[in-house]
């Protein structure tokens, strides 16, 4: 509540008002415009409609940018008809065929040729010891030695492991006629059996029914024939050696003999096979897939599998080459329009709880809407650039696309020409319509937010354009490496993922050096002062500054002790310390018009007002406020330093000049003094009329204008003090905020009592501080010692 309304709640009610001129009533085209209703429904239709209009407005789910094995963020349907060659099917099918291939197999005969070998090698030996020891020779030790070095030659030509028996068994026959034949039938049913082919159980598991394919010699040509099982061979070796006459120990010791000869011989040919495969897979011809009118192609929440990312590709192809049968597949507009609204109104609503200055200015409302669309503008149009051929032929940098999107350019530039508040809402509002932009993502709703959430952090109380590019950076990398993860769990390809966090980065750096390339501009079209032009304008080396150091000493130094009071002050009531500073500074450079009139400049000269009638004495003083703010716009200042300009003085009456007036119009009369009563009891009244000698205002209409005002009066009562002490000040002080508060000075600032208590307590600091009493130095050491040459 205001000073003013708490007063007139003091007193009994808000109808009484205190004398004094009235403060200039608000008109013009530009007062207008900024409190208008009608103007801010206008703004608010426009906002909407245009944010519906980027949003909506041929937006198709088509160009969603998606990635095999991510999340599908939008249903996509199919807009027409369409056929095409499926890659991913295809090479399904074909890989269904090299697997029923069967595997191509070489017989290997090597085994049974040595087999051949150590057996008739063996048979010879047989037959040699039956001639070198006949039936009833007595040496049987040295027979049994010799049939036993026999058995370790036939057992060394392979991995065999004959007995001793088993060989005597077959020498025992006494027949080398007999015995002959039987090795001949052995060998004859290996050879059988080898060049058939003989397979362990590892093949298959009906082995009368196992076909593989045998490399026929010379040609290589692979002809189909059946192999028998490992015990088929042995059952058919059995058989072949079976005889009549021969006894069945001896019969069963020659096949456990020859039974070492029987191995599986199929050898595994991997050229061949491959060779079978590729024949068979070039028989296959492409899969055709037919995909009717509004087929499902994505679902939303489904991860996107190969085929469906080739069936999408295809679709898009299909809508580019035929565009005489596109469909304008747009979202619904019903439920963006009101999305778009609900959006909008709960803006609205946080505006008018958290700053309601905002919602009574249409300057700001419009500078919200359009940093708001035009951020989303960019946004669709970063978007857009999926359709050009370059993105089209290359998914990983189309991936890349929502990390370009400049997503905080709206916050930070409310940042810092708002307030960190209606910044945060901003980020909100433009990334939740990223991502309705981008397909309904969630995923880059949070990231986006996240990354306007930490260039707006980086961006409170900046005072340096190079902090606004920082928090931009910082913002990006942010997003970048938040992404990392992200696309990690999604199986991103790695070399993708550093196209999207590069883009992530460098497009912070961008957002930065775009928002300090416009705040300037968007500082002057809607009368927006950051702190960091404020920043800049306290360089004592401003023109107006060294203006007024060399024509007007001593209003220099009268405002450099006014900013230092109300930046102390301001900082006291959380007012905006930078801005007081500069706008004290500034707040009487009208003076260098003609600085002789007034006393802070006088020094030794005679003052000018003494030949100078009090009207025009009064005029010229008062003339440096419009001076002022005519140097201030010719030198374009901000607007708050024009406001603290004029109103600086408020509306308050320069006193000595019209008490002079008054006592010049009553002098030759002898009238009774202003204030007292005649002798018939009326009331007597000056007769010079008080509007010549105030200001013309306005009173102070913000806080940092109200603390400067007190200031300004405080500096330059304090001059009159001879010696300065805490209870002194806190007088002088009282008197002054209290005599302000009379005349109504401080009823249109937005100030309380509990404010204005700290102003006090902070005036009071500062100019102890600052006048302060320094120690009374020796007569002889009141002059430092000269340097003695030599």
């Amino acid at each position: 509540m205001s000073v003013r309304h708490q007063l007139k709640l003091l007193v009994g009610g808000l109808g009484s008002r205190r004398a004094g001129p009235p403060p200039p009533a608000h008109s013009g085209p530009r007062e207008f415009l900024d409190r208008s209703r009608a103007v801010a429904i206008v703004i608010f239709v426009a906002t909407v409609a245009l944010i519906v209009l980027i949003s909506s407005v041929g937006l198709t789910t088509v160009n969603v940018p998606v990635l095999p094995n991510q999340l599908a963020t939008a249903r996509v349907v199919a807009n027409a008809a369409f056929t095409y060659e499926s890659a991913e099917r295809t090479a399904a099918l074909r890989e269904q065929v090299a697997s029923r291939v069967p595997p191509v197999y070489r017989l290997d005969l090597e085994p049974y040729q040595r087999f051949d070998a150590a057996a008739r090698e063996l048979l010879g030996r047989l037959e040699a010891l039956e001639q070198r020891y006949p039936a009833g020779t007595p040496l049987l030790n040295q027979r049994r030695a010799d049939l036993a070095a026999a058995v370790e030659a036939f057992n060394a030509h392979g991995p065999y492991n004959a007995s001793l028996e088993d060989v005597a068994a077959v020498l025992n026959l006494g027949d080398a006629k007999l015995r002959a034949s039987l090795f001949e039938s052995g060998l004859s049913a290996l050879r059988d059996l080898a060049t058939e082919g003989v397979h362990d159980d590892s093949l298959g598991s009906n082995p009368g029914s196992v076909t593989v394919y045998q490399i026929a010699r010379p040609s290589g040509a692979v002809t189909v024939r059946p192999v028998q099982s490992l015990e088929e061979a042995m059952t058919f070796l059995r058989v072949n050696l079976a005889a009549d006459g021969v006894p069945r120990p001896a019969s069963l010791a020659l096949f456990r003999l020859f039974r070492l000869g029987l191995t599986p011989n199929l050898v595994f040919d991997r050229e061949a096979s491959q060779r079978k495969e590729a024949e068979a897979v070039d028989q296959v011809r492409p899969v055709v897939v037919n995909v009717a009118r509004g087929q499902t192609i994505l679902e939303p929440g489904q991860r996107v599998t190969a085929e469906q990312y080739e069936m999408l590709a295809a679709h898009r192809r299909y809508l580019r080459e035929h565009t005489d049968t596109e469909v304008a597949e747009q979202l619904t507009l019903l439920g963006r329009i009101l999305l778009v609204l609900a959006m909008v109104i709960a803006s609205v609503l946080y505006i008018r709880l958290e700053d309601p200055e905002t919602l009574r200015s249409n300057g700001r409302l419009g500078l919200l809407a359009l940093v708001v669309i035009v951020n989303l503008a960019l946004v669709r149009a970063v978007y857009s650039l999926g359709g050009v051929d370059f993105f089209v032929h290359d998914d990983s940098w189309a991936s890349t696309l929502p990390f370009v999107a400049p997503t905080a350019l709206a916050p930070l530039i409310v940042a810092i020409l708002i307030d960190a508040g209606s910044a945060i809402f901003m980020a909100l509002l433009v990334s939740i319509f990223t991502g309705v932009i981008y397909g309904n993502r969630l995923d880059l709703i949070v990231l986006t937010f996240l990354a306007s959430m930490v260039a707006i952090f980086g961006c409170r109380e900046v005072h340096k354009r190079g902090r606004v590019v920082r928090a931009a950076v910082a913002g990006g990398l942010t997003l970048a490496l938040i992404a990392l993860p992200i696309g990690l769990a999604d199986q991103v390809p790695l070399g993708t993922l550093l196209q999207q966090m590069a883009a992530a980065t460098a497009t912070g750096f961008l957002t930065g050096m775009a928002v300090v390339g416009v705040l300037p501009v968007l500082e002057s079209l809607f009368k927006r002062t950051t702190d960091i032009t404020l920043l800049e304008l306290t360089d004592y080396n401003h023109p107006l500054l060294r203006l007024m150091q060399l024509e007007a000493p001593g209003t220099y130094h009268h405002s450099l002790v006014v900013a230092q009071l109300a930046e102390n002050a301001a900082n006291a009531i959380g007012a905006n310390p930078l801005l007081a500073r500069v706008c004290a500074l500034f707040h009487d450079i009208g003076k260098t018009a003609h600085p002789g009139f007034f006393t802070e400049n006088l020094r030794d000269q005679p003052n000018p007002h003494d030949g100078l009638p009090p009207a025009e004495s009064a005029r010229i003083i008062k003339q440096h406020v419009t001076d002022g703010v005519e140097l201030a716009r010719r030198h374009r200042l901000p607007r708050a330093v024009v406001e603290v300009i004029q109103q600086h003085h408020g509306t308050t009456l320069v006193r000595y000049f019209y008490n002079r007036a008054v006592e010049a119009s009553r002098a030759p009369f002898a009238a009774p003094a202003p204030g007292t009563r005649s002798p018939l009891g009326e009331v007597v009244t000056p007769s010079v009329p008080e509007a010549g000698y105030r200001y013309d205002g306005p009173r102070p209409q913000f806080k940092e204008s109200a603390v400067i005002s007190l200031a300004d009066g405080v500096e330059a009562a304090t001059r009159s003090l001879r010696a300065v002490n805490a209870e002194q000040l806190a007088t002088l002080i009282d008197r002054i905020v209290r005599d302000r508060m009379a005349e109504g000075q401080l009823d249109e600032a937005p100030l309380t009592f509990e404010e204005l208590a700290k102003v006090r307590n902070s005036f009071q600091f500062t100019l102890l501080n600052m006048l302060h009493a320094r120690v009374a130095y020796p007569a002889g050491e009141q002059t430092p010692p000269q340097r003695v040459k030599g």
